[in-house]
């Protein structure tokens, strides 16, 4: 019985790990569009590489390019900030398999947004 209990309880430990692994893929290039706070549309992309957990990249959008900074991943969720023109946006998300869920806070104001697997 204890055996049976055991067994069951490692193999469903095993697949956890495994879909975080499938769900966490950050690798590569997403894009979306995010709506400020007063309304207007900016389109995004990023290029994630992830590295245990560290997350470097970079954000592209009509400002620019620039480096993402600070980047953490653990499991689904990660978080980083890009500086555009002196200015730090942070962003905090969570990973599925063919999309990101963000938000992005705008000096106090936040926008959650949605950024989808470049292919």
């Amino acid at each position: 019985m204890k055996r049976k209990i055991f067994t069951t309880a490692l193999l469903s430990c095993c697949f956890m790990i495994c879909m975080a692994a499938v769900f966490a893929d950050l690798n590569g290039k997403w894009k979306g569009a995010i709506t400020t706070p007063d309304g207007n549309a900016i389109d995004v992309a990023y290029t994630f590489k992830v590295d245990g957990e560290k997350l470097t990249g970079t954000a592209v959008s009509q400002m620019g390019e620039v480096p993402i900074d600070n980047g953490k991943i653990k499991g689904d969720e990660f978080s980083f900030s890009v500086n555009v023109s002196g200015t730090d946006y942070p962003h905090k998300g969570k990973a599925y398999a063919d999309s990101c869920a963000m938000d992005i806070d705008f000096g106090g104001n936040s926008s959650h947004f949605v950024v989808k697997r470049d292919k």
